[in-house]
């Protein structure tokens, strides 16, 4: 089986939890999205844009005792997040752990998390290489484990498909956050029409 590289949690505890800070938002949030990309069904996945409009996020919440919601999100910097929320667990926001995630083709030892709760339910968030998203959609099912102590054990049918629409919907943000930024690159002292009749130049003050 082949290894996925292990990427540590090298961020502090506020800048890998705060693209989640809003998580309970993010569901009633997709509506207010639809302007730029409306939230849709794909495989069994719901994919969305997230609140800030600064990624996107695919999301499935499983049948069984305390109703497992997973949420994988990708942001327009490349960068993702793993959240995986019980109603029946006692982890708390804050609280710090290392878990073994296992995937079809390989898995991640001793990765760090970080608790969080939302919604009546509690769990945690993580972030991996920009290569995670890949094998997330290329695999059948993700393992997670405490040490030995099972923690949860997911079918990811259909993930090839919504991640492939995750993609999509983070490229619509990217395209216009490159817009926005070209816009803001330009100077305020240029008139609208140069060529104008009777066109002065803008003041500075």
């Amino acid at each position: 089986m082949r290894e996925l590289v292990h990427v540590w949690f090298r961020a502090s505890f506020c800048s890998a939890f705060f693209p989640f800070a809003l998580f309970a938002g993010l569901f009633a949030g997709a509506p207010a999205s639809a302007q730029d990309y409306p939230a849709r069904d794909v495989g069994g996945w719901t994919v969305a844009a997230s609140k800030d409009k600064e990624g996107c996020f695919v999301t499935r919440t499983y049948g069984g005792d305390g109703e497992t919601t997973l949420l994988l999100g990708l942001d327009v910097d490349g960068g993702n997040h793993l959240s995986v929320l019980n109603a029946n667990w006692s982890i708390k926001p804050k609280d710090r752990w290392k878990l073994t995630f296992r995937l079809s083709n390989g898995g991640y030892s001793n990765q760090p998390v970080v608790g969080m709760a939302s919604q009546g339910k509690q769990g945690f968030v993580t972030n991996f290489e920009p290569k995670f998203p890949s094998y997330f959609a290329t695999s059948k099912a993700l393992h997670i484990y405490r040490g030995k102590v099972p923690v949860e054990q997911l079918s990811l049918e259909g993930s090839g498909a919504a991640v492939a629409e995750l993609r999509h919907c983070v490229e619509i943000f990217s395209a216009k956050t490159a817009v926005g930024a070209r816009e803001k690159g330009r100077s305020g002292l240029i008139p609208k029409d140069p060529f104008a009749p009777d066109t002065e130049p803008k003041s500075r003050d």
